[in-house]
């Protein structure tokens, strides 16, 4: 791509190669040529004029692909499909009269998007397993660490950083699931004519519907799919695109959550994502740490969220049989959410292989906050010792009310442990009152279901991915 061309940063900046490969017009124009061979072995062996010479020819120059000359082909007669069908027979003159025998342009087309589909989707999944094995490796390690819990971004009952990353990661596996799905789900159009209705095909075979069945089975398995379409328009029903588009919308919106979560703990300075020796925070301010690699997803992931809505508008103004307003766009769609759903996973593998936690600043923020958390449990042992509960806590509330005026009015710190430690009527737990403020005993059952929720939920999603798990090391970020 020329410098003075628009070069797209899903590609140049962002996706991997192998991703951008996938969507790649050489790939996808090899694979209709793979279809065309598909769809003459088929015909010869169902009982077509179509010779071993003409079979071979075209299995021998599958690569003879020469871009500029199809472009040639397509600006003369303004279709892409044929200028391939032109071009294709120019490099195999035995087999020109049989290429595309039958079919109409959604039969190397569609099928194609349905391939490149399938390939995508495992790809993704396979990234996507390998990010969540490494966000487990991180909610392990700190299963234990009690850490504030917020809600409404207020300060909450304590829970653990590793139980945190476990709730991101069970968004993740939800996305697994639905992606799986829409992969399992996935079939391929077929030998199915201009309208669907195999009636070329019909013709072909003098009115063989067994030979047309056949042959549309036997092509849907030469290129690796078990099932077709039993129906379809000229086209497969783009609620197809729609249903993975949203799938892929729903793993942005799991990316960004997460990614906003880790943004916000940056500001707090608890745990942030790697920073490089030499990288820059900011070209102004030298100190800064920018959580740069969070906010790309999150950006990446909004434009991925958007594209939902995309798919469905175009499935929703498919005429009838189909309307071709659904080329263009899906041109840009389909391609465009997989490289941003490829960007976001292997932008948060990264982070996840190397996110820091600084326990020290969140020991300071629970001691600022747990005094406060605590008082029930100080109540409750004053009852232990003999106090009546009401008089305990109108005692409490005056001291919590004194401490919260110091916090906020005048920016100083929770002094309530101190005052209950300086009150006479407290001395009965005086000694107690370490314990009753060790964050351990704040966490529930966190630790525990952190390391369950592994145990049962995740580790058998990475049990079926065994082999195909990647290091962050190998991804582009």
């Amino acid at each position: 791509m020329s410098s003075d061309q628009y070069s797209n940063p899903l590609v140049s900046r962002y996706a991997s190669t192998e991703m951008s490969w996938i969507f790649s017009d050489k790939h996808k124009f090899l694979t209709w040529r793979e279809c065309w061979v598909a769809l003459a072995e088929t015909q010869q062996e169902l009982g077509l004029k179509i010779s071993d010479a003409q079979v071979a020819e075209m299995k021998q120059n599958l690569s003879r692909l020469d871009l500029d000359q199809a472009a040639q082909y397509e600006k003369q007669f303004r279709h892409d499909v044929m200028a391939h069908v032109h071009h294709f027979g120019d490099v195999c003159p035995t087999a020109k009269p049989i290429i595309h025998l039958g079919a109409t342009s959604c039969f190397v087309g569609d099928n194609t998007d349905l391939i490149i589909l399938k390939k995508a989707l495992q790809l993704l999944l396979g990234r996507l397993v390998s990010l969540i094995d490494s966000l487990s490796q991180f909610a392990v390690t700190y299963a234990s660490l009690p850490t504030l819990g917020f809600t409404h971004y207020q300060p909450a009952q304590l829970t653990t950083v590793g139980k945190r990353a476990s709730l991101w990661i069970a968004d993740l596996l939800v996305d697994v699931q639905t992606l799986e799905r829409c992969l399992s789900d996935l079939r391929f159009r077929g030998v199915k004519g201009t309208t669907g209705t195999q009636a070329s095909f019909l013709t072909l075979f003098d009115g063989d519907e067994e030979k047309v069945r056949l042959l549309d089975q036997r092509v849907s398995e030469r290129m690796g799919f078990e099932k077709t379409y039993l129906v379809c328009g000229q086209t497969y029903s783009r609620k197809v695109d729609a249903t993975i588009l949203n799938a892929l919308a729903g793993l942005g919106a799991s990316i960004h959550k997460w990614a906003t979560d880790l943004r916000l703990l940056a500001n707090l300075k608890e745990v942030e994502e790697p920073f490089g020796k030499s990288q820059i925070g900011s070209s102004a301010m030298a100190y800064k740490r920018n959580p740069m690699r969070s906010e790309r997803a999150c950006a990446l992931a909004r434009f991925l969220m958007n594209q939902a809505g995309n798919a469905l508008q175009t499935h929703a103004v498919q005429w009838m049989e189909r309307s071709l307003d659904d080329s263009a766009n899906r041109r840009l769609s389909l391609g465009q959410s997989f490289l941003a759903a490829d960007a976001i996973v292997s932008i948060m593998h990264n982070v996840a292989s190397g996110m820091v936690v600084y326990p020290n600043v969140i020991q300071t923020r629970i001691a600022s906050e747990l005094p406060f958390m605590a008082t029930e449990n100080i109540i409750m042992a004053m009852v232990q010792q003999g106090g009546d509960r009401q008089e305990v806590h109108e005692q409490i509330r005056i001291h919590s009310l004194e401490a919260a005026k110091e916090v906020k009015e005048y920016g100083r710190p929770n002094d309530l442990i101190a005052r209950i430690e300086k009150d006479i009527f407290f001395a009965p737990i005086h000694q107690q009152l370490d314990a009753l403020l060790e964050p351990s005993t704040f966490i529930g059952l966190a630790p525990r279901q952190t390391l369950d929720f592994i145990e049962h939920e995740v580790q058998p999603v990475l049990n079926r991915y065994q082999g195909k798990i990647l290091s962050a090391s190998v991804l582009k970020v």
